[in-house]
């Protein structure tokens, strides 16, 4: 990141507003959108970054093959269209010829015809073979596992370039699965799909995505400053549209996003209250009033009861029984506020297929298992395998910023009335959780289960990824068969069962379904966020201040 003084910014910001015109306030286009990001992005490589900061300067920076709109839509963006072979594992992408890569070479705020050029097919088959190689350690590599041969890769068995990815010409990327997958397509609309060129990344000697000299755009903006000092204040990554060809083609909004980089949220919400920003995302829409500011919530995180296994009684299954028999979900959820619902799977709402929401094509209700009798049954017989006489005094492990607690002491004094002992709630921070979980300080606690990316399959490999949730499953394997559906009938059908397998461990009691939030001025449109990766799409937004 280029440490620059504040008077250069500043002049630079005025030479470059002069240079760009007015904006058109009838049309809503034009705006200089004051946004804000919490902590500095740790990386703007796309087939790595996984942090909100960076995932919202990423999508912002670059465009894939596909895209997905606001509703779960998926249509082409770099690629004019797609063929699909008869059997279902072969997808032929034929790129448009009007995307390309910007780099500001000559640091002057503007693009030349010299500092662009055509994004090609080869592009996409580097970045995608960056993402299966072991060494790289991408986040998303198992998300691309579908790939034909992606599994050796993974293992270290043979090379990346091993893995059926090819491109045919400059124009023509050809992907080959291992069995026929519905959400294929969502994958590939997902930033570890975006394209890299490998010539340029060989330029930037291990810098890829770490300053604002080491990346290049093919998307609708690109950055034109990226500077930040952790000892300071003042922190900013400043983007400016691409104007050359990109913009023209989509119709890009906004002529720059200009972000501050904020330490945490009371100082984002700060700069909201003194219009210092124009948005922000938390898991807290208070105090905001829908009538005065745009509110989006999205319901993406799961929250479900887990137990250490090193506990000597939670380890025990009919205690696990009795705890989840326990649970009257209909009591539970009466006069609770709208930031959570009652959950009863495992998958949240904000997962799509087909542009509809995965719990609408799949009723939790099914999951629902209140039986007063068999859990004073099922706790009966842990007392007896245990030699105890009560739950003792314990206390339910709780991130304060995910859910009220007084719900949660309807819970703890059923459980009481019920098994008898002291059931607490042990309130703290999300670091402080993060800390206990992966340390093992806990015995039982409320875990925010949150996708990495919007599709249920990212939600179910949790229990074959989380450390915490690992052990759930043991060496069974749900996903496989989840990335083996041709249609979206079987893919529910397919979500379902895993969610059963999961919940009939009683290792992962979902409890609640929990919103987060977009929190924007009312003069502003088409801001989409995205409840997974935390990014928030300021492409087509609008404002009419």
């Amino acid at each position: 990141m280029k440490k620059l003084s504040l008077a250069v910014s500043a002049i630079m910001l005025a030479a470059s507003l002069a240079a760009c015109g007015s904006p058109d306030k009838g049309s809503g286009t034009g705006h200089m959108y004051n946004a804000v990001l919490l902590g500095n992005p740790q990386s703007l490589d796309p087939q790595f970054a996984d942090d909100p900061a960076s995932n919202t300067v990423i999508k912002n920076l670059y465009s894939g093959l596909m895209s997905v709109d606001e509703n779960g839509n998926i249509s082409c963006c770099n690629a004019g269209s797609y063929d699909v072979s008869d059997d279902g594992t072969v997808y032929t992408f034929h790129l448009r010829d009007d995307n390309y890569w910007y780099f500001d070479e000559n640091d002057d705020d503007v693009i030349t015809e010299d500092e662009y050029f055509p994004v090609t097919a080869e592009d996409y088959v580097f970045s995608m073979r960056r993402v299966l190689d072991p060494k790289m350690k991408s986040p998303y590599a198992q998300d691309f596992s579908c790939i034909k041969d992606a599994q050796l890769v993974l293992r270290g068995l043979v090379e990346p370039s091993e893995a059926e990815i090819y491109a045919t010409d400059d124009k023509t990327l050809v992907v080959v699965l291992e069995k026929p997958d519905t959400e294929f397509l969502y994958l590939m609309s997902t930033p570890a799909a975006y394209p890299c060129n490998e010539e340029f990344f060989n330029k930037t000697k291990g810098r890829y995505g770490l300053d604002d000299r080491s990346v290049m755009s093919n998307g609708a903006f690109f950055v034109r400053q990226w500077f930040y000092d952790p000892y300071g204040s003042n922190n900013i990554l400043y983007m400016k549209r691409n104007d050359a060809d990109w913009s023209k083609t989509y119709d890009i909004a906004p002529s720059y996003l200009s972000f501050s980089i904020e330490k945490n949220e009371e100082d984002i919400r700060k700069r909201f209250k003194d219009d210092e920003t124009e948005c922000f995302t938390s898991l807290s829409k208070a105090p905001y009033n829908p009538k005065k500011y745009l509110i989006q919530p999205a319901s993406a995180i799961t929250l479900g009861l887990i137990f250490n296994p090193a506990n000597k009684n939670f380890a025990n299954e009919n205690l696990r029984n009795a705890i989840a028999y326990s649970i009257d979900r209909d009591t539970l959820g009466k006069d609770m506020s709208d930031d959570l619902a009652i959950a009863g799977g495992v998958i949240p709402p904000a997962v799509k297929l087909g542009g509809r929401s995965y719990r609408e094509l799949a009723s939790d209700r099914v999951f629902y298992g209140y039986d007063k009798e068999k859990a004073v049954e099922c706790y009966t017989t842990a007392k007896t395998e245990l030699g105890i006489e009560n739950l003792g005094e314990m206390k339910v492990l709780v991130r304060g910023d995910t859910v009220d607690s007084s719900y949660l002491h309807r819970l703890t004094q059923s459980w009481q009335d019920m098994f008898g002992g002291y059931i607490g709630i042990d309130e703290v921070s999300e670091e402080q959780f993060n800390e206990r979980i992966a340390d093992g300080d806990y015995s039982i606690a409320l875990y925010p289960l949150k996708p990495d990316l919007g599709y249920g399959c990212s939600c179910i490999g949790a229990f074959e990824n989380e450390p915490c949730l690992k052990h759930i499953l043991g060496d069974s394997e749900l996903t496989p068969e989840l990335r083996a559906c041709g249609d979206v009938s079987a893919l529910v059908e397919a979500y379902k069962s895993a969610e059963q397998a999961i919940i009939d461990t009683h290792g992962f009691i979902p409890l609640f379904y929990k919103k987060s939030y977009l929190i924007a001025k009312k003069d502003n449109e088409k801001i989409v966020y995205d409840p997974f990766t935390g990014a928030v799409d300021f492409r087509l937004a609008l404002n009419y201040d």
